[in-house]
């Protein structure tokens, strides 16, 4: 398991380069540059503008450019936010905690709901509670999670009062109190419940199905046969063999978070990394849009590593080394 992971990490490396020169090629094809954001070029000396271009370095060759920038990222040197005007390590410090905050609770969410669904699915398939979890699952497959986000915003915070629709706490409280803690549950729980809603969906069909399947099986058969008692047959034979799945899942998990949470955050008004992200593209923040283009890059390489792994660590069968 050791070599595995490192083998895997090391092979990491190559990719995260060829990323960065994605991203950095990317970003210089784009329109203006960061000190484009910074200042106004129609009321600014013409002078001073290639004054400052040269300074900056944007005169260099691409090829020194490119080893400017990855050398100051690789010691975390990530640049200046021209839209916030601080490093953009700050700012993006500064909404990380409220996106881990979404991602978990979503993934929290996400379980229970696939847990109590499937395992009731499957230990009843066919039924009418089943079907009603199926089409309910089938809805939520073919639901995006922006329509899905503007219908829980309208019916839940604008008709209903039940949740508010947008933010992250309420600046009335006071931070580090049970009220601030209890005000933040309040305002991520519907954008977590949307941002999980797809993998619930999905979660909660993979593990009635394996239910299913695993109940067929001839151990089962052999557990039945010598009178076992049904409910320990399917908590320690069926659901321990069922949940494999869903365990390992947890490595895609982060994979997905990170693609949700850009929506989910922009629809809720969120403040987290997501919201940034996509504020970085329209406000043409390159410094701060890289950073996290190569941070969501190096969360996709992590979560299939994790996901790979946990194959490993829950299913005897498999041997990764």
């Amino acid at each position: 398991m050791l070599k595995y992971s490192l083998r895997r990490i090391l092979g990491m490396i190559p990719m995260l380069f060829l990323i960065s020169i994605v991203v950095f090629s990317l970003a210089k094809l784009m329109p203006g540059d960061s000190l484009s954001g910074e200042i106004d070029p129609n009321n600014t000396d013409p002078a001073y503008i290639a004054e400052m271009r040269e300074k900056l370095g944007y005169n260099d060759p691409i090829h020194e450019q490119y080893l400017t920038w990855i050398t100051n990222f690789m010691q975390g040197e990530f640049g200046k936010s021209t839209r916030y005007k601080i490093p953009a390590s700050e700012i993006i410090g500064e909404r990380l905690p409220n996106t881990i905050f979404l991602g978990f609770t979503s993934i929290v969410i996400t379980y229970i709901l696939a847990f109590i669904m499937g395992i009731y699915s499957g230990r009843k398939p066919y039924s009418l509670g089943d079907n009603a979890i199926s089409t309910a699952n089938y809805i939520g497959l073919a639901l995006p999670s922006f329509v899905a986000g503007v219908f829980a915003i309208y019916f839940f915070s604008f008709n209903l009062g039940w949740f508010p629709s947008n933010g992250s706490v309420d600046i009335s409280t006071t931070e580090g109190t049970t009220g601030y803690w209890f005000s933040r549950l309040h305002h991520v729980f519907l954008p977590a419940l949307v941002l999980g809603l797809l993998s619930t969906a999905s979660y909660t069909q993979f593990l009635r199905n394996d239910i299913i399947e695993n109940s067929r099986k001839d151990y089962v058969r052999t557990a039945r046969a010598k009178g076992t008692v049904e409910s320990k047959i399917y908590n320690q034979h069926i659901l321990r063999n069922s949940i494999i799945p869903l365990i390992t899942f947890l490595g895609f998990d982060i994979v997905a978070l990170v693609g949700g949470a850009i929506i989910t955050e922009t629809i809720f008004t969120y403040p987290g990394i997501g919201q940034l992200f996509l504020n970085s593209v329209s406000q043409r923040d390159y410094p701060v849009l890289m950073t996290l283009t190569m941070m969501f890059s190096f969360l996709t390489l992590f979560g299939n590593l994790v996901a790979d792994i946990l194959y490993g660590v829950v299913d005897p069968r498999i041997r990764l080394d």
